[in-house]
């Protein structure tokens, strides 16, 4: 029978963070060995929190609960958290961190634990807030363990975690930036997994940025399924149309990466727009989506989705334009933000 060491009577409290983020460009691409940008949104977190107990224990959250008023309610909260809230979430990084150290060799210390989480990141609207609440679960892991991961092996991890554990559909572009944080360019070339297992990424000075914002519906929006209109079997059938946007989603990328690194920030707007004028022309995509992207444009601002419809992202000139932005876009019931990204 195996000895579990005493706790302590002060036991430590981790504490893990984990942001959404913004496509910037790119996107979608990042499932289709394309290239991206992202950068991370600090204005809003995912949080984890773990502390050592005699037994391990995952406590439910806000999305969790099973108590209800009447119907109603219950069917809200399904419609925006699903059926399996956030526990399994934990509950599916916490076994794959465990194989991972199984596969590796690494010994765990005979401890147990109990974890918890909190987020306040803006639901459906394409911000990454499932992978972020795993992320910081596996930072929270890491570090009552002392176990170190490069951060493109957990970026890895974590997709691992949503696609071959949970069975949600999932690229890459999140669980980098997620793990990296900042902004960074992604070149998700077959090439570079051949060679490394994981893309070639590249942190880059969000300084370099122009002024940007993000904006998000505070209504529940359509999921990724909506959008994604069978994108993947026309990839795979060598749909020209679908093949060569892969590629110019791609170019656009590295036009935007290499403007930025020259210190020509301000001409992406262009670039950005593009990129969501070549989704509209494959994708179908909601009037609801399309309102917010043209409404954006309307004032001068350029407007593209920040992953998968809901959130938009753009770049926007002096404060003039901001102030128009929010109060164009309010009417659809929209927040307007600038991201904090540090």
């Amino acid at each position: 029978m195996l000895s579990v060491p005493p706790i302590s009577s002060h036991p430590v409290i981790i504490r893990s963070k984990s942001h959404p983020r913004a496509g910037l460009i790119g996107n979608p691409s990042d499932g289709y060995h394309g290239k991206t940008i992202s950068f991370i949104i600090r204005n809003f977190e995912a949080e984890v929190v773990l502390y050592e107990t005699p037994e391990l224990e995952i406590l439910p959250s806000g999305r969790d609960h099973s108590v209800f008023e009447n119907i109603q309610e219950l069917a809200d909260d399904v419609k925006l958290y699903g059926y399996y809230g956030g526990i399994r979430l934990l509950k599916a990084t916490v076994k794959r961190f465990f194989d991972y150290c199984l596969e590796h060799s690494i010994e765990l210390a005979d401890r147990n634990f109990t974890i918890r989480y909190t987020s306040n990141i803006p639901e459906h609207v394409g911000m990454a807030g499932s992978s972020a609440i795993i992320t910081a679960c596996l930072g929270a892991l890491m570090t009552f363990y002392g176990v170190t991961i490069p951060k493109p092996i957990q970026a890895n991890l974590v997709l691992s975690v949503e696609t071959d554990e949970l069975g949600i559909p999932a690229g890459l572009q999140d669980r980098v930036i997620q793990a990296y944080e900042g902004m960074v360019f992604m070149d998700f070339s077959e090439d570079a997994f051949d060679r490394q297992g994981y893309g070639d990424y590249e942190e880059i000075d969000p300084k370099l940025l122009p002024r940007v914002y993000v904006a998000y519906s505070t209504q529940l929006s359509e999921g990724t399924e909506v959008f994604h209109n069978d994108i993947r079997g026309r990839f795979d059938r060598g749909d020209p149309s679908v093949v060569a946007a892969m590629e110019r989603w791609a170019a656009l990328a590295q036009e935007a990466r290499d403007l930025l690194v020259a210190k020509r920030g301000s001409e992406i707007g262009p670039l950005l727009d593009e990129n969501f004028d070549l989704r509209r022309s494959i994708y179908r995509i909601s009037e609801g989506n399309i309102r917010m992207v043209e409404t954006a444009r309307s004032v001068g601002a350029s407007a593209k989705f920040t992953g998968s419809g809901g959130a938009i992202v753009g770049t926007c000139e002096g404060e003039e334009m901001h102030r128009a932005l929010v109060a164009a876009l309010r009417p659809l019931g929209m927040e307007v933000i600038v991201p904090e990204i540090g």
